[in-house]
């Protein structure tokens, strides 16, 4: 027993050396080369370390140059949004904002963010690209925006919004922070009292939260320079986390239109139309689609006589099913491949007249913001 306990104590000392030996041979690795594993825990750090300053210094680049925008109807306070300075000169400043925060007002006045309050003239606007420009005074120390670009803008990267959420000016030049959620988002977009989605907007995506107030607002990014204009009215459908907003080139090109006094002109069709998937809920036009097995496309309802499509041949109860090589689902998407055109184009149509197919070519002429 004796020796087998003498055994027994060997080993627990056997262990307590080897267990010194190697602590004191770690130590001396450590002492000798240090470099091993200062390497490995640096490159840990440089993968998951993230910087985050803030974006104070962006967000006074752009401050001061939003304004509010008040629309009022016959003396009263009809609608309000968000705008800011696009360009000023020696005489005036041009302001962009949406389309729909100007729609049926007479009179405009905007706010600045000092607290002053100016009347403005409104240049324009076109519906479909939902931008519009107003003219004021020029203002001292108050300049107008940097354009950034949406060419080299990527997904995730980091954006920021100025304005006046909820229309109240409580909480005017509110700043909300995100990312670019999406590029080239397609959303439809109808217009008041319509059966049909009318037209498609080709839009970025945010997680920055927008209100309706916010509309015609900057959408930025991290340097500060506007990317976007919002569009708070396709941002409000029932969800949460999804922002919209005009990219700049497109918000830029109308609004040069409209300085130039160029107004805003589109390939025009000369017909009434309807979603033939919005057909069976409308009693009057129940008739048109009894010989169609269709669930979608566009029912040509009216032709206005001496029109491009009356020329070439299209008839109350057509369905357009495709233009040129692209199918057409509704009344908005159709619009959206129309506007693709210039004036004076000839186009082929697909058509489906009395259950049979046929194609139709049509010259494409001019009505200011009609199709």
């Amino acid at each position: 027993m004796k020796q087998s306990s003498d055994k027994k104590t060997r080993m627990i000392i056997y262990g307590i050396a080897i267990f010194f030996l190697g602590v004191f041979l770690t130590y001396g690795i450590l002492y000798k080369f240090p470099s091993i594993f200062q390497e490995t825990i640096t490159k840990i750090e440089k993968d998951v370390t993230i910087t985050d300053e803030g974006i104070a210094d962006a967000v006074e680049k752009v401050y001061d140059s939003v304004i509010i925008v008040n629309t009022y109807k016959n003396g009263k306070d009809y609608s309000s949004g968000s705008g800011f300075i696009y360009q000023n000169d020696n005489k005036v400043s041009y302001i962009i904002t949406n389309y729909h925060v100007i729609e049926d007002g007479d009179e405009y006045k905007i706010t600045y963010t000092d607290g002053s309050v100016v009347e403005a003239k409104l240049l324009g606007g076109d519906q479909y690209a939902d931008i519009a420009v107003l003219k004021v005074a020029l203002k001292k120390d108050f300049d107008a925006v940097n354009i950034g670009s949406t060419e080299s803008l990527r997904v995730g990267d980091t954006t920021f919004t100025v304005g006046a959420p909820l229309d109240d000016t409580v909480y005017s030049w509110t700043v909300t922070r995100g990312i670019i959620s999406g590029k080239e988002r397609l959303v439809e977009v109808s217009l008041e009292n319509s059966y049909n989605t009318d037209y498609i907007m080709n839009v970025l995506q945010t997680d920055a939260a927008v209100n309706s107030g916010n509309s015609g607002g900057p959408l930025c990014n991290s340097n500060g320079e506007v990317i976007g204009v919002i569009n708070a009215k396709i941002s409000s459908s029932g969800v949460e986390g999804m922002g919209f907003a005009i990219p700049i080139e497109m918000a830029i090109e109308k609004a040069e239109n409209i300085i130039k006094g160029e107004a805003s002109d589109y390939p025009y069709l000369g017909i009434s139309m309807l979603n033939v998937s919005n057909i069976r809920s409308i009693p009057q036009y129940y008739g048109y689609l009894e010989n169609s097995k269709l669930q979608s496309g566009v029912m040509v309802i009216d032709v206005e006589k001496n029109s491009s499509a009356d020329n070439a041949g299209l008839r109350t109860g057509d369905i357009i099913i495709k233009i040129n090589s692209t199918e057409i689902s509704n009344v908005a998407y159709l619009r959206y491949e129309l506007y693709k055109y210039d004036i004076g184009d000839t186009i082929k149509i697909l058509i489906e007249r009395d259950g049979t197919n046929k194609e139709i070519s049509l010259k494409l002429s001019s009505k200011m913001q009609k199709s």
